[in-house]
């Protein structure tokens, strides 16, 4: 059962932590166009929370707000409890927000190493004149990030294409690295666009346990976009509706198939 102070506890005994994110009354304009409209949920520490909707619904605008590329004009966003003033992105994710992106951007002529690596930037604290001299705390910090990166890339089993450029990689993989660039820099809210997009059967059930264990093996609280629905009711703990910039259901996932709005403007189940 959902306690608003304290969580709740999921279907298979997982301990859902109190809200770490709340978007309050969110509205965002380009010009005279409105892409949010008046939308309020949260996010609880440890959950697996999906932002659904038809193509234009104003999901990836929604996940722009919560990293902080975005700024709306009216609502607040709270983030461990303070109210969260505009942000540059990068001042987001020192707070310990990462995320991938629908369009894979990855440094192709790089290697997965040297990519992974760039995910430990919000860590490196040694300025240019250590940098230069390469001994004590820059040797000292470089060999501390790498073993996070080595560690993550063992994690996603990627070691075989460690010194492999990007480039070189299939689509699947080059996802898989996107993600081990944002699991290394360590972040405490991850955020995933449509991390199952243009991928086949395999790599879906690939990702999927991925996921999951990043849930579960690091505690990491997890908001993402997807429009496979089976992947969606399998790996989502609450699932936040929208359409046409509005929030038409929120709930579990057995809560969202049945509610009536989010059948007629999405799903598209035939009914009674």
């Amino acid at each position: 059962m959902l306690d608003q102070a304290e969580g709740y506890t999921t279907a298979d005994g997982r301990k859902i932590g109190p809200v770490v994110m709340e978007m309050k009354n969110i509205t965002l304009r380009f010009g005279g166009v409105e892409a949010i409209k008046d939308i309020s949920f949260d996010i609880r520490q440890g959950e697996i929370r999906a932002i659904i909707g038809p193509n234009g619904a104003g999901k990836s605008s929604m996940l722009n707000v919560i990293s902080g590329f975005y700024v709306p004009q009216d609502g607040q966003v709270f983030y461990q409890g303070a109210l969260r003033p505009p942000m540059k992105p990068f001042q987001v994710a020192r707070q310990g927000i990462a995320r991938t992106f629908q369009n894979i951007a990855l440094f192709e002529g790089m290697t997965v190493l040297d990519n992974v690596m760039t995910g430990r930037l919000t860590h490196m604290e040694t300025g240019l004149f250590w940098q230069s001299m390469w001994k004590g705390k820059a040797e000292a910090e470089e060999t501390a990030n790498r073993e996070v990166a080595e560690r993550i890339i063992d994690f996603l089993e990627i070691q075989a294409i460690r010194k492999t450029p990007v480039a070189r990689l299939p689509y699947g993989l080059k996802k898989r690295v996107e993600l081990a660039r944002a699991l290394a820099a360590e972040p405490s809210l991850l955020l995933l666009d449509e991390p199952m997009a243009g991928m086949n059967v395999e790599e879906k059930e690939d990702m999927s346990r991925f996921i999951l264990d990043v849930n579960d093996e690091f505690g990491t609280t997890i908001a993402l976009i997807e429009h496979d629905m089976g992947v969606v009711m399998d790996l989502s703990d609450r699932v936040v509706v929208m359409d046409y910039g509005k929030k038409i259901g929120d709930g579990t996932p057995d809560e969202v198939r049945g509610n009536q709005a989010v059948i007629d403007a999405y799903l598209g189940v035939a009914h009674d």
